[in-house]
C-alpha cells in the first residue's frame, strides 16, 4: 500500500522493511490512496484527516507487508562497541548509588531544626551488607548522611562506618529508611580533620543490621585488585549523578597513569588515573569502569579553570581503593605507619639550599624520637637551631614530603627503615621503626 500526495506535504511510506515516514500537512488538501493497485477516495480534506487515514493505512500495510519491530531493527544496528558500552551501563547502573549530604540547620520562623541537602554526589555497593564506598569529600561535614539506590529511587539513611581522608575515601552503611534516623556520632579518623571541622558519622554496625528488604536491592560491583597492567589508551566509563542528573554515563579512554593530586589533608594521592571521559560536580565518588565493568577507581577530581569538565578528570586508583576500605571494615579506620615528626615547607628548606625535609618537631615518644631525630629549637640565645633534614630514606632520594609519603605508603606498621639526614654539616644514619597512627 502507498499513500500519495502532493511532493511539497510530505509523504507517508510503507516498505517492506518496515521503515514508516510520516510528514504532517499544515493545510488542506486532497489525496488519492493507492491499495494493491486499487484507486478510492479517502475523503480526507485536512491535516487531521489526513494524518488519521495515512496513519491507519501505513500502519495496516505494515502488518501486512510483515513489518519487522523498530526496536528490534536499531538493536541490529548496534556495533560491537556499542553493545558492550550498553552491557557496561545495564549491569553496572544497580550497584551506583546517589550520595546526598545532609546539613541541620534551624528554621528562621519556627525555630525547628531541619535537614537540609548541602551537597551531592554518587557512590557504588561494596558488598551485600550494606557498605558503599564514596569520596571523604562527598560527605565532610554532614550531620547526616542519604543515598537514593537503584531506578526506583528508594531512599534510606546510611551510617559512615570510617572514612580516610588522607585518600579522599569514605565508607557508608545502608541502615534504613529515611525518616527518623538520629543525628550520628563523632567521625573515626586516620589523621587531624581537615579544615572545616570534622563530620558528623556513627560506629560500624554489624551485617545483621541491615534490613533484608534493602539486602535484595544490593547488587555489588567488581572491583580490580590492581591496576598495574592498566594502559593509556584503554576504554574506560564513568557512572554518576552529576548536577543531579542520576545515572549518567560518560565513555572515554585512559589518558595517563601514575598521577599525583592533592587530598583535603595535603597528603598527596599516587598512582592516579588520568581519563577524558566527562567528570562534573556530582560524579565525586562514582566508579571508574573498564571494559569488563569491574571498578578501576573512583571519579575525584578534574583539571578545570571553569569547574566543569574540560577532558581531564582523575579517579583514586583500586589499589588504594581496597587497601582503605579494607583496613576501614577490619578496624574502623585506616591503619597507617608513620614516623611521628612534623617538617617545614619546602620553600623553606629550598632557601639554605639543600634537598630534603627538615623536621620542625618530633613527637615524644614517636618512632622518630626514639630514633633519636632531632626538631628545630632555640638556644639560650634565642637563636633558631635547625632540626635534621631527612635526605634519604632506605636509600631512596627525599627531595619533598610526596617522595616520602610514597615510601611510607608502601611500608608496615612495626618495619625499621634506614634513615638519613643532614645535621649541621655532618650526614648520619638512624634506624626508624615505624609505628601506627593514633587511635
Amino acid at each position: 500500500m502507498m499513500l500519495t500526495r502532493d511532493a511539497s506535504l510530505g509523504q507517508c511510506l510503507s516498505r517492506r522493511s518496515g521503515r514508516t515516514m510520516v510528514s504532517l500537512a499544515r493545510t488542506p488538501l486532497r489525496f488519492t490512496c493507492h491499495a494493491h493497485g486499487g484507486d478510492g477516495p479517502c475523503n480526507a480534506s485536512g491535516p487531521t484527516d489526513f494524518l488519521r487515514v495515512g496513519l491507519a493505512a501505513c500502519i495496516a500495510s505494515g502488518l501486512l507487508l510483515g513489518a519487522s519491530d523498530p526496536s528490534a531493527a536499531s538493536v541490529g544496528k548496534l556495533t560491537p562497541e556499542e553493545r558492550t558500552t550498553i552491557d557496561i551501563f545495564k549491569r553496572s547502573t544497580p550497584s551506583v548509588v546517589s550520595v546526598t549530604n545532609l546539613a541541620v540547620q534551624r528554621d528562621a520562623f519556627t525555630l525547628n531544626a531541619i535537614e537540609v541537602p548541602q551537597g551531592v554526589g554518587s557512590g557504588f555497593i561494596w558488598d551485600k551488607e550494606g557498605h558503599i564506598v564514596t569520596n571523604y569529600h562527598v560527605i565532610n561535614q554532614s550531620a547526616n548522611v542519604r543515598v537514593t539506590l537503584g531506578q526506583d529511587k528508594a531512599e534510606y539513611m546510611a551510617k559512615v562506618v570510617g572514612v580516610d581522608p588522607d585518600k579522599d575515601i569514605a565508607v557508608l552503611q545502608v541502615v534504613g529508611l529515611s525518616d527518623g534516623l538520629a543525628t550520628l556520632g563523632p567521625v573515626p579518623t586516620s589523621g587531624p580533620a581537615p579544615a572545616g571541622g570534622p563530620i558528623t558519622v556513627a560506629p560500624p554496625l554489624p551485617a545483621t543490621t541491615v534490613p533484608p528488604a534493602i539486602a535484595n536491592q544490593l547488587q555489588p560491583l567488581c572491583v580490580e585488585p590492581s591496576v598495574d597492567g592498566l594502559q593509556v589508551g584503554q576504554r574506560v566509563y564513568a557512572i554518576g549523578n552529576p548536577f543531579g542528573l542520576d545515572f549518567t554515563l560518560t565513555t572515554g579512554v585512559v589518558s595517563g597513569t601514575e598521577r599525583e593530586i592533592q587530598s583535603l589533608t595535603g597528603r598527596p594521592i599516587q598512582g592516579v588515573i588520568q581519563t577524558d571521559a566527562a567528570i562534573n560536580p556530582g560524579n565525586s565518588g562514582g566508579p571508574l569502569l573498564d571494559s569488563s565493568g569491574c571498578v578501576i577507581g573512583i571519579n575525584t577530581a578534574i583539571f578545570s579553570p571553569s569547574g566543569s569538565s574540560s577532558g581531564i578528570g582523575f579517579a583514586i586508583p583500586s589499589d588504594t581503593i581496597k587497601s582503605s576500605v579494607g583496613s576501614i571494615l577490619q578496624y574502623g579506620r585506616v591503619v597507617r605507619p608513620i614516623l611521628g615528626i612534623s617538617f617545614a615547607p619546602e620553600q623553606a628548606v629550598e632557601t639554605l639550599g639543600v634537598k630534603g625535609i627538615m623536621v620542625l618537631s618530633a613527637r615524644d615518644g614517636g618512632p622518630a624520637a626514639k630514633a633519636g631525630v632531632q626538631g628545630t629549637t632555640r638556644d639560650e640565645y634565642g637563636r633558631l637551631v635547625l632540626g635534621d633534614i631527612i635526605r634519604a630514606v632506605n636509600g631512596s632520594p627525599i627531595k619533598n614530603s610526596s617522595d616520602l609519603y610514597k615510601i611510607l605508603d608502601k611500608a608496615k606498621v612495626g618495619e625499621t627503615l634506614d634513615v638519613e639526614i643532614l645535621r649541621g654539616s655532618s650526614t648520619q644514619h638512624l634506624a626508624v621503626t615505624l609505628e601506627a597512627n593514633d587511635l
